[in-house]
């Protein structure tokens, strides 16, 4: 079973992408393996004109159809995630996330936003038929620290948090495989590596 990782920031690397990438590897520590899609790749024109019909359009909505899982990472904006996220969530069909099991992420500069997730992105994963949505995850600017050599650090309660979310989903997707989780003494020991995506300490961007 896979995961996608979906990114929704304009900007990369940004704290989203760092939190998003960083739960992938965790996911990996327990089993599973995943692939990364960030929609500011995509090309603009055919996402904003909706057109099915460019291949890496075609190719970025085969990837959520084919994944068991999503983890959708965005940056807060006016109280609301990317507009570059709803663009490329309305090309999916009304039940694009159909079967999928969805923990969603969100980083903005305060407390100001911490429900902005419930109140904005939930209510669409459910309605393109999520199968579950798992609690949403927000880490403001204050939480997240990026150093180029040891790559990012959470403070405590966001790090609590994060691992919940990966508990949880990587269960449900145990769960779905009709498989056992991995016992601690099971997961192997983490091994950083951000080579195939460096990341310059100089951005800071949600």
């Amino acid at each position: 079973m896979s995961i996608l990782l979906l990114g929704g920031s304009p900007q990369l690397p940004s704290s989203s992408s760092r939190l998003l990438l960083h739960i992938g590897e965790q996911l990996a520590l327990q089993g599973h393996s995943y692939a990364r899609l960030h929609v500011r790749d995509l090309p603009a024109r055919a996402l904003l004109l909706a057109d099915h019909d460019d291949e890496a359009i075609a190719r970025a909505v085969r990837a959520v159809a084919d994944a068991d899982a999503i983890v959708i990472a965005t940056p807060i904006y006016k109280a609301a995630y990317t507009g570059l996220l709803k663009a490329f969530l309305d090309l999916l069909p009304q039940d694009g996330l159909a079967g999928k099991l969805v923990l969603p992420l969100a980083t903005g500069g305060g407390h100001a936003h911490t429900l902005a997730l419930d109140y904005a992105l939930r209510p669409v994963l459910h309605a393109l038929g999520a199968k579950q949505v798992f609690t949403s995850i927000y880490a403001n600017a204050q939480q997240l620290d990026w150093h180029e050599e040891r790559g990012l650090s959470l403070d405590a309660p966001i790090a609590e948090r994060v691992q919940a979310g990966i508990e949880e989903l990587s269960g449900g997707l145990f769960v779905l495989q009709g498989r056992r989780p991995l016992a601690p003494a099971e997961i192997p020991l983490p091994v950083r590596s951000l080579q195939d995506q460096p990341y310059a300490p100089r951005y800071q961007a949600a």
